[in-house]
C-alpha cells in the first residue's frame, strides 16, 4: 500500500456532493486518516439519488428524504468537511486554487488534490415558450416536490412527456399509476433510441399503447402553447391539448465553470479521464455525470451518466486521491428499467452501436417464457444478442419481458465482461425450478441457437 508523506497535511477538495463525490470522500478518508477532505456542494442536499424521483412522483413512497442517503452531519462525524450552498466559479490550475461563491460573496481556497464531481444538468431543447408555467423537468429534489404537487391538481388530467429515455419512461409509468392521460413524444423514430434497438423498442411501444399511452415517435415539439400557463403543444406534425408538460430530453455534463481551465474534455463537455480517474491536469481527478468513462468494448472514452458508474468510479478515485494507483475496468453501459408490466435492460453494444464502431457482428432475437406454463404468472421474455460472427464472443445484449427478465441481464453482463462465447453461454449450469425458469433456461437456448 502506498501512503503519502504525512509530515505535511494533504488537502483534498471535492467539487460536488452526489454519488461520485461522496463515494470518493468516504473512501479517501478510510484510506488516509490525516488528510483534510473538503466537499463543496452547490445545493443544500448531498448523496441525492435522482433515480428515485419518478417513484416519488408515483407515490411509491412519501418521504423525499429517502432519496438523500446521508446528511452533511453524517460525513462531518466521519472527519469530512461538507460545505453546502457553495458554488465553484472557477478553477485555476496554475495556482491550484478555486474561486467559490457563498451567500453572495466570493473567496479563494487552495488544494493539493482536486476531484471534479459536479454532475450533470438538464438539456433544455430549443422549444418556443419552454419556460412557460406548467413546464417541468425532473433532475433535482425540488423538481420532484413541485411536480408531485402539480399533478395532484384535479384539473391536471392530460400530461405530455417529451423524451423517451429512462426518466421519461419511468415518469410515464408513474403518471399512468396516477390515472393520468399520458402522451409520450420522441423525436427519433422509436422509443428508448439511445438504449435499445428497434425490435425491443417496438415491443415496449406496443405495451405502452395497450395501457393507454399516446405514443408519438419521429415527432418533435416546436412550441409550448399558452398565455401564462401551458394549454397545449405544437409539433412538426400537429397540435395537442395538454395540462402539463415534462421535459426529459437528457442531461449534459455540468462543467461550464472549468471551460477555461485547460482540462481536456469531450465535445459535449464531459471531462476526459484515464482509468485512474486522472484528468489532463496534474493532481486533478474527475468522475460521475460530469466525466467520461472507458468503454470495455468500444475501447474509448464515452459519456454514460449512470449512478452505478458514478458510485464505483468515485470509490476508485477516492483511493487514487491519496496515492494509490487503482484502475477502473470500464463500463458496458448496463442499465435496467421497469415500465408498466415490462422489465427492459441493455448491456454492451447495441446493433446500432456495433455499426457505428465498425465492429463485425451478427444478431439474434429469441422469444421464450420466464418460467413453466403450469406455474402462475407466466410471461414472454425476448432477448436480443449481438456477437462476433467468427469467435462467437458476446458483444451486447438487450432484454424485455415479464417477471425475471431484468435479473437475467446480470448474467449477460458477466458473460460479456469475461469475453464468453455463445457456446459457453449455452452450457452454463443454470439452476432450474418451475417458479423461476423452464428446464432449458432461455439464456442457454439463445447460446445454442447462436452457435
Amino acid at each position: 500500500m502506498v501512503w503519502l508523506n504525512t509530515n505535511m497535511v494533504l488537502k483534498i477538495i471535492i467539487i460536488g456532493g452526489e454519488a461520485a463525490g461522496m463515494s470518493a470522500a468516504a473512501k479517501a478518508r478510510r484510506m488516509h486518516k490525516d488528510a483534510d477532505i473538503i466537499v463543496y456542494e452547490s445545493s443544500e442536499i448531498i448523496s441525492f439519488g435522482a433515480c428515485g424521483l419518478p417513484y416519488y412522483v408515483a407515490n411509491e413512497f412519501d418521504d423525499p428524504s429517502f432519496m438523500a442517503e446521508f446528511t452533511p452531519e453524517y460525513f462531518i462525524q466521519k472527519g469530512i468537511e461538507v460545505k453546502t450552498g457553495h458554488r465553484i466559479i472557477a478553477v485555476d490550475v496554475e495556482t491550484k486554487s478555486l474561486t467559490i461563491q457563498y451567500n453572495g460573496n466570493q473567496f479563494t481556497t487552495h488544494y493539493d488534490r482536486l476531484m471534479v464531481a459536479s454532475g450533470a444538468t438538464e438539456i433544455i431543447p430549443p422549444i418556443n415558450n419552454i419556460h412557460l408555467k406548467g413546464v417541468y423537468t425532473l433532475r433535482r429534489m425540488d423538481d420532484g416536490l413541485t411536480l408531485k404537487q402539480a399533478i395532484t391538481d384535479p384539473t391536471c388530467n392530460t400530461i405530455t412527456v417529451i423524451g423517451s429515455g429512462f426518466i421519461g419512461l419511468e415518469l410515464v409509468d408513474a403518471l399512468i399509476k396516477q390515472k393520468k392521460q399520458v402522451r409520450l413524444i420522441e423525436r427519433i423514430d422509436h422509443v428508448m433510441p439511445d438504449a435499445v434497438d428497434v425490435e425491443i423498442s417496438e415491443l415496449l411501444a406496443t405495451e405502452l399503447r395497450k395501457k393507454g399511452v399516446e405514443v408519438h415517435v419521429g415527432e418533435q415539439v416546436t412550441s409550448i402553447i399558452g398565455e401564462h400557463y401551458v394549454t397545449g403543444i405544437e409539433t412538426n406534425l400537429g397540435h395537442y391539448q395538454t395540462d402539463l408538460v415534462i421535459v426529459c430530453t437528457g442531461v449534459k455534463p455540468n462543467t461550464s465553470f472549468i471551460a477555461q481551465s485547460g482540462i481536456a474534455m469531450l465535445d459535449n463537455g464531459a471531462i476526459k479521464v484515464n482509468k485512474y480517474g486522472q484528468t489532463s491536469i496534474s493532481d486533478i481527478y474527475a468522475a460521475g455525470d460530469c466525466a467520461s468513462v472507458w468503454h470495455q468494448i468500444k475501447q474509448r472514452n464515452v459519456y454514460l451518466p449512470l449512478a452505478t458508474i458514478a458510485n464505483k468510479f468515485g470509490r476508485i478515485v477516492g483511493e487514487n486521491l491519496v496515492g494509490q494507483q487503482v484502475e477502473f475496468p470500464g463500463t458496458l453501459g448496463s442499465a435496467l428499467i421497469k415500465v408498466l408490466d415490462l422489465e427492459i435492460g441493455r448491456t454492451g453494444l447495441s446493433e446500432n452501436e456495433a455499426k457505428q464502431e465498425n465492429i463485425p457482428y451478427k444478431t439474434l432475437v429469441i422469444k421464450d417464457k420466464n418460467h413453466t406454463n403450469y406455474y402462475p404468472g407466466q410471461a414472454d421474455i425476448y432477448i436480443k444478442i449481438v456477437y462476433n460472427p467468427e469467435s462467437k464472443r458476446l458483444l451486447g445484449a438487450q432484454i424485455i419481458g415479464g417477471d425475471g427478465a431484468g435479473l437475467r441481464l446480470h448474467t449477460l453482463s458477466l458473460a460479456i465482461t469475461f469475453k464468453m462465447s455463445t457456446q459457453q453461454l449455452s452450457l452454463i449450469d443454470f439452476a432450474y425450478a418451475p417458479p423461476f425458469n423452464r428446464p432449458w433456461e432461455l439464456l442457454n437456448i439463445i447460446g445454442n441457437v447462436a452457435r
